[in-house]
């Protein structure tokens, strides 16, 4: 058993509700373990932030059902007690083709077109029947009193094979307000789990790609305080503690691997770059790698004795100008890259290897200037799952391969590469999304494509086995 908190719609209140929750059980000195639907970075910063345990990240698209069931499984047993933050409205989820995704196989009866498309696929839905988990509906109320009813009792018939065990009730104005949603509801007989009252002194700052991460918020601490005050006394925990109970289940035997490529490899982790899943970290040192991490930003060469390099996502157009400043930095990431060394840089790490950022206010930054080309910040959101089939072999994958990725960025390049990493298309239909990525020199793979590598495991070899090569060739040691 495990509890999905989900909302009827996106900005209802979900994160708020579950870092409530995640925040007053810390406090009671529960292990929890959470889980975040979909492919958000930030939200599980933020459930980390208050666990002390790496959010894990369930996104069939990215991955497999399959391995949705195993991840769960696997880091819930670890745990007394399981929360899954669910991801825009309970049903909301993407359309695709039943034959594209050979995990679709395992959930019969999803909802279907008449063109034989899954209508729901990827929602929180979808995640509480793979693992079957009830749900907890959070309902914004500050705008409504009796409708609530309508609203719960529409939740709740909308799919049988969905348990809503109860809602919770967000945003509420007063004693009065409360009262008029209490009795629309009792003729549901639907738990009310929790109550939230407005709460003008809990917000946490957002910008142009969500939520402020963690690192960024120094009076984060302060917050997850109130949050928990907060939680102690708005939640039925008599009701609730039970729900979030886990079962203790046999991890799956695949999760174990054999170590066999002893390599250092340098992870830019810092306030600029950010953006990991947890379980790609996790596969390369499983593999053996050994993970250095290091800042652009404040460090003031790259680590030394390593092999490969890795950079994630984040935000490098707000800290372009320290990025800029760094220069003894940026010359030695240049200058390894060139020599060689394998690097992988995602959106934001694509971006830091450009030949400069310019940011929203048209300032321009040199970074690396590996690519040469611009990242040019605008207000345009690129956005959504892409089916990427590789038209050359690269540094982690070979010539036609297809591998599944995700997008989220407000910038774009000023050139193209001459010879492109991948052919994309939108993952839900036929729609063709254009050439990218960068593969020159060979030993990088600079790409705005996100890529989890929990079903892929072949992708992460692929990379070590190239650092591998440096290794002994001895050019780094």
């Amino acid at each position: 058993m495990a509890l999905v908190i989900a909302g009827e719609r996106s900005g209802v209140g979900k994160t708020t509700v579950t870092l409530t929750l995640l925040a007053s059980l810390r406090r009671r000195d529960r292990l929890v373990q959470s889980f975040k639907v979909g492919p958000d970075y930030i939200d599980p910063m933020f459930h980390r932030h208050v666990t002390g345990r790496a959010c894990r990240n369930l996104d069939p698209v990215l991955t497999s059902e399959a391995y949705v069931q195993q991840c769960f499984a696997r880091h819930s047993q670890l745990s007394e007690y399981a929360l899954v933050e669910g991801v825009m409205g309970l049903f909301d989820g993407i359309s695709s083709l039943v034959i594209r995704h050979s995990s679709f196989a395992s959930d019969q009866g999803l909802m279907t077109n008449d063109k034989g498309q899954i209508t729901d696929f990827a929602s929180t839905a979808h995640i509480a029947r793979l693992l079957d988990l009830p749900v907890v509906l959070v309902i914004d109320c500050s705008r409504l009193s009796g409708s609530v009813a309508a609203i719960a009792h529409g939740y709740r018939s909308f799919d049988s094979r969905i348990k809503i065990a109860g809602v919770v009730l967000n945003r509420v104005g007063s004693d009065r307000h409360l009262s008029l949603l209490k009795d629309s509801l009792e003729p549901l007989q639907l738990p009310i789990l929790g109550v939230m009252r407005r709460q003008d002194n809990i917000t946490i700052p957002d910008r142009h790609l969500g939520l402020v991460p963690t690192a960024e918020l120094p009076e984060l601490n302060a917050l997850i305080d109130r949050l928990a005050d907060l939680g102690d006394t708005c939640f039925d925990w008599q009701r609730l503690l039970p729900l979030l109970k886990s079962e203790s289940l046999s991890p799956s035997a695949s999760s174990s691997l054999s170590p066999s490529f002893p390599v250092r490899i340098a992870v830019a982790r810092d306030r600029a770059f950010n953006f990991y899943y947890q379980d790609n970290l996790d596969l390369l040192q499983q593999l053996g790698a050994e993970l250095v991490f290091w800042s652009p930003l404040e460090d003031a060469d790259i680590p030394k004795d390593i092999q490969g390099m890795y950079f994630g996502g984040g935000f490098p157009e707000v800290f372009a100008q320290q990025l800029a400043e760094n220069t003894s930095v940026r010359d030695a990431v240049k200058m390894a890259i060139l020599k060689g060394m394998p690097t992988v840089a995602e959106c934001g790490g694509l971006m830091y290897l450009c030949e400069q950022i310019i940011d929203f206010e048209g300032k321009s930054w040199s970074m690396a200037g590996v690519l040469p080309t611009s990242a040019v910040m605008g207000g345009r959101l690129t956005l959504g799952y892409r089916r990427a089939v590789a038209l050359q072999d690269n540094l982690l994958v070979k010539a036609n391969t297809t591998v599944y990725g995700h997008e989220f960025h407000r910038s774009h390049l000023t050139l193209t590469p001459t010879q492109p990493l991948f052919e994309t298309s939108r993952y839900d239909c036929e729609e063709n999304m254009g050439c990218e990525g960068w593969g020159l020199p060979a030993n990088i793979h600079a790409s705005y494509v996100h890529q989890h590598w929990g079903e892929s495991r072949e992708i992460p070899q692929q990379f070590l086995k190239e650092c591998l090569k440096v290794a002994s060739s001895g050019m780094w040691i």
